[in-house]
C-alpha cells in the first residue's frame, strides 16, 4: 500500500513539473513564433503585390465570408484575412487575401493572393503546404504560381491537357487534387474581392 501511495506521489510530482516546464517553454516561445509568422505573412504580401509600399488591415468583417463562398461552390475555402495594399502616398492599389483551402491532398493549404483594384491577380504565394513531395509540392514552384499572375478573369479553371485560355492553369501532372485546391483558393480570393469592392 505504501509503494502505491509513493508511486502516485512521484507520478503526480513528475506530471506537475512537466506541465510547468511545458507552460514555461510555451510562454517563452509564443512571442518569437508569432513574430516569425508575421514576418512570413509580410514577405508573402510583398511577393504577391510588389508595387505596394505597405499593407494595412482592410477592416473587413469576415463573419459572412462563408455565405459568399458557398453560393459559388467554394465552400471548402476560408478567407482568413483581408489587407489593403497601398503605395508610398497612401493610395489604395488593391488587396491581399489570406485563403485556407481544405481541399489539399495532404491537408490544408494556406495562400496569399494579391488582387489589384481592377480585379487583376497580381500574384500567389504559399504560406503552408504539406502535399506529396515531387507531385503536389510542385505547386510551390515559381512556374506554377506564375500562371495566375497578371490575369484578369472571373474565375480560373485547371486543364489536364494544356492551358489554352487566360483563365486556364496547367494542372500539375499526377497532382490534380492539389491543382484543384490551389485554383479554388485563388477563385475564393477573386469572389471575395468582388464582395469587398462592390
Amino acid at each position: 500500500m505504501n509503494s502505491i501511495v509513493k508511486n502516485t506521489i512521484i507520478l503526480t510530482v513528475i506530471t506537475l513539473v512537466s506541465g510547468f516546464l511545458l507552460g514555461t517553454v510555451y510562454q517563452v516561445t509564443k512571442g518569437p513564433i508569432a513574430e516569425q509568422q508575421e514576418k512570413t505573412k509580410q514577405a508573402a504580401y510583398a511577393a504577391v503585390f510588389t508595387e505596394a509600399s505597405s499593407f494595412e488591415d482592410a477592416g473587413v468583417e469576415l463573419a459572412g465570408e462563408k455565405a459568399v463562398l458557398e453560393g459559388t461552390g467554394l465552400s471548402q475555402q476560408d478567407i482568413t484575412e483581408v489587407v489593403k495594399a497601398v503605395d508610398g502616398s497612401g493610395e489604395l492599389l488593391g488587396y491581399v487575401f489570406g485563403v485556407t483551402t481544405h481541399e489539399g491532398y495532404g491537408g490544408d493549404i494556406k495562400i496569399s493572393v494579391g488582387v489589384s483594384s481592377d480585379g487583376t491577380v497580381k500574384g500567389v504565394e504559399i504560406l503552408e503546404i504539406a502535399e506529396t513531395a515531387g507531385l503536389g509540392m510542385r505547386a510551390n514552384t515559381p512556374e506554377f504560381k506564375a500562371q495566375y499572375a497578371d490575369k484578369k478573369v472571373d474565375m480560373f479553371a485547371y486543364s489536364k491537357t494544356g492551358a489554352t485560355a487566360d483563365n486556364e492553369i496547367d494542372a500539375l501532372s499526377g497532382a490534380t487534387i492539389t491543382s484543384n485546391a490551389m485554383t479554388n483558393g485563388v477563385n475564393a480570393a477573386l469572389v471575395y474581392f468582388r464582395e469587398v469592392t462592390k
